[in-house]
């Protein structure tokens, strides 16, 4: 007879939380990086047409504003808001 495997959820949801906060821990680090450049870019006018890229860059990958309702729409909350 085999022995299967035991499930340890602690160790899972540890390793997800880890992976999670190392995602978000890097990509504030690039969107860090992302103003810094803009900042500096305003600093020397010489890169008027690299400032206009980066601020194309950050409107476009960091102000991203999505509203709450349509985040619980888009989940299926409201059509299955009993098993929530």
């Amino acid at each position: 007879m085999r022995n299967q495997p035991i499930c340890d959820d602690s160790s899972y949801i540890a390793e997800s939380f880890r992976l999670d906060s190392e995602y978000i821990g890097r990509m504030a680090r690039l969107a860090s990086f992302k103003i810094n450049s803009y900042k500096l870019s305003g600093m020397n006018g010489a890169f008027d047409h690299t400032r206009d890229e980066l601020r194309e860059n950050i409107s476009s990958t960091l102000m991203h504003y999505v509203e709450t309702a349509e985040v619980v729409s888009l989940s299926g909350f409201w059509h299955s808001e009993i098993e929530n």
